[in-house]
């Protein structure tokens, strides 16, 4: 790929070395592109993705400490420095070997003075990064709106009392559903990152989520009206920076979006660290989204479960990796979802190689998991074990339950007849005991 500059010197495509030893860090040792498992490449089971904000925006600052990260690509004007920014990144991309990447409409090109002017640098950014796209082959994951970091923006943006801001965020909106478009993006992300209240004295709960639910809508119309192609994805998060956020966990946005007539329109992105954050299991929301039809896409992060704000490690426990990637095998896949690296590097990890290692250790963490999670779909031991646990909905009363019919009276009648049910034990230690043993 011809760039103006290498930021990575040094730096070759990342190779695939599954013998290599401890300290060998710039290789994968599990993930094999081309590996075929269940049939499908394991590229394809999991869909990587670089996102943009945190691996080539982020500088490493936090409320205790100023900028530690330096990076060649900032120099320049804001536009210089965002076509720099651009260039660095499609370097990364190639040379880590994924196929997608993430960002915000503001990580892309800085906002203007004015709309049309952030629009303008929009434009002249996304021209050069359908150059690259079509350079290198890599594509966009998904698209999202920063509609949270501005400060006309600090009483949220769909959910504003001010309906001159909601306004505001509907024309930025209709930018970045263009510049979906443009870019081919597979998918589009609503993160409500100030959608919900600090407090309820001041807060009309029941117009806010009506707004919402109003600019989704809108949002639905013109993705039709443009003839977009790609799939909607709600992030659920329960708190931070708000107090309490409406999108809390997938069961409130599944419920949200039921109630308003907009469940067939959109799917949820899952980050784990959010889950965790909702005082949830690292797998939850996953599989709570699953189980209805929703998980579309994951953003594949971790936290410190000891701290209680979002701390976007990158993934490296394999007992976390193997969990998701059991329900994204018992769900047939992500397409046209995938695995982004919502991740950012510690403030004390300053190197540039630091941003490859990290990748290359999430990346063979998630394939770890997939072979795990492969080995025990086709042992079929705890599948099989958990068809059994249920094996009393395969007939007769159970079966009428499992299809709607059963009544009230049925049950009666059948407590009646067979008495007290039996104590059955729902060994739990040991499916946590047998599952240990994929790890």
């Amino acid at each position: 790929m011809a760039t103006e500059k290498e930021y990575f010197k040094g730096i070759s495509k990342i190779p695939y070395l599954p013998s290599a030893g401890p300290h060998d860090v710039m290789c994968f040792k599990q993930y094999n592109a081309e590996e075929v498992l269940l049939g499908r490449k394991m590229e394809d089971w999991l869909r990587f993705s670089v996102c943009y904000w945190h691996t080539f925006c982020g500088i490493g600052a936090d409320p205790f400490g100023s900028q530690t990260l330096h990076r060649p690509w900032n120099q320049g004007t804001p536009m210089e420095s965002a076509r720099n920014r651009l260039n660095a990144a499609f370097e990364f991309f190639n040379k880590l070997g994924v196929k997608y990447y993430t960002f915000h409409d503001r990580d892309m090109a800085p906002e203007g003075s004015t709309l049309e002017e952030s629009n303008r640098n929009l434009d002249q950014l996304t021209d050069l990064a359908l150059q690259l796209q079509a350079q290198t082959g890599v594509q966009v994951l998904w698209v999202t709106c920063n509609l949270f970091a501005h400060p006309r923006y600090m009483n949220g943006a769909a959910t504003n009392p001010d309906s001159h801001v909601l306004a505001y965020a509907g024309a930025q909106l209709k930018k970045g559903l263009d510049v979906a478009k443009k870019l081919g993006a597979e998918n589009f992300v609503f993160w409500g990152g100030r959608e919900g209240f600090y407090s309820l004295l001041n807060t009309d709960v029941a117009a806010e989520l009506k707004h919402m639910a109003n600019f989704f809508k809108m949002a639905v119309r013109y993705k039709e009206k443009i003839g977009l192609k790609c799939q909607f994805l709600i992030e659920p998060k329960p708190k931070e920076p708000c107090k309490h956020q409406y999108d809390y966990d997938a069961m409130s946005v599944i419920g949200f979006l039921k109630h308003y007539g907009l469940d067939d329109h959109f799917k949820l992105n899952i980050e784990p660290n959010h889950t965790t954050l909702a005082g949830h299991s690292y797998e939850h929301d996953i599989v709570m989204a699953s189980a209805f039809g929703m998980l579309g896409s994951v953003d594949s992060n971790t936290g410190s479960p000891d701290l209680g704000w979002d701390t976007d490690q990158f993934p490296m426990d394999t007992k976390n990796t193997t969990l998701v990637m059991k329900a994204i095998i018992e769900q047939g896949g992500l397409q046209p979802g995938g695995l982004n690296f919502d991740a950012k590097v510690r403030r004390e990890s300053t190197d540039l190689e630091d941003l490859f290692i990290a990748h290359i250790g999430a990346m063979d963490a998630f394939a770890r998991g997939l072979r795990n999670a492969v080995r025990l779909t086709e042992d079929g031991l705890l599948p099989g074990m958990v068809k059994e646990r249920y094996s009393s909905f395969a007939q007769g009363l159970g079966q009428r339950v499992e299809e709607g019919t059963a009544t009230l009276e049925d049950m009666e009648a059948y407590i009646k007849q067979n008495g007290e049910p039996k104590v059955t034990s729902g060994k739990q230690e040991k499916y946590e005991s047998i599952f240990n043993q994929y790890i």
